[in-house]
């Protein structure tokens, strides 16, 4: 028995091994060529695995989209989490994770704006490609008791990311903070500090 459960957790970890193989493939074909891009065969050839496999283990092209945007959405969640645990400044950690998007994190953060934005065509995406909005509400919410500067904070971090995306160019983590606090109501002034030219990064 006790070799029977031995094997059982063998295939088990190699099949979870696989299942992460094939999703870090899928976000790799989304960065490079798009979510259009996204074919059993081209993510197969980018893992170097059979076809067959990535149709096992991911049955329809939606199920590999949806993995690939649940991989990224439960990062980001768990930093925000980590933000509202343990962060007394939790609109600095929001905008220190915001302006991310223009650095180290600019691939996953552009993998996850388009394949959020698929979400409208695709509603297989929309559970999941909520979840950064409601994470980021969930933060808002421990900032302020006014339901429009939580909804103004969702949105005004939406547009800071695709902007920072947009423009390609490094991010000021204290301007990005000031506009998040305007947007709270938090400072009447976000800043006097006229933004760069031609883009407040």
């Amino acid at each position: 028995m006790g070799d029977d459960n031995r094997s059982t957790d063998a295939r088990k970890a190699r099949g979870e091994k696989r299942r992460a193989e094939i999703i870090e493939a899928t976000l790799a074909v989304v960065q490079r060529d798009g979510a259009a891009g996204v074919t059993h065969r081209t993510v197969a050839k980018e893992a170097g695995i059979p076809v067959s496999l990535s149709t096992y283990y991911f049955a329809t092209i939606d199920d590999l989209l949806v993995a690939a945007l649940t991989s990224i959405v439960e990062a980001y969640t768990a930093r925000i989490r980590h933000i509202i645990d343990n962060r007394d400044d939790k609109v600095r950690g929001l905008a220190e994770l915001i302006a991310e998007s223009a650095g180290p994190g600019r691939d996953r953060a552009l993998a996850e704006r388009e394949l959020s934005t698929l979400a409208a065509r695709r509603p297989a995406l929309r559970p999941i490609a909520r979840r950064w909005r409601e994470s980021v509400a969930e933060l808002a919410q421990h900032c302020t008791d006014a339901p429009d500067a939580v909804t103004a904070l969702v949105a005004t971090s939406d547009g800071l990311c695709a902007a920072i995306l947009i423009d390609n160019a490094p991010a000021d983590t204290d301007y990005v903070q000031a506009v998040l606090k305007q947007a709270l109501g938090l400072q009447a002034e976000a800043t006097r500090r006229a933004p760069p030219d031609p883009s407040p990064w």
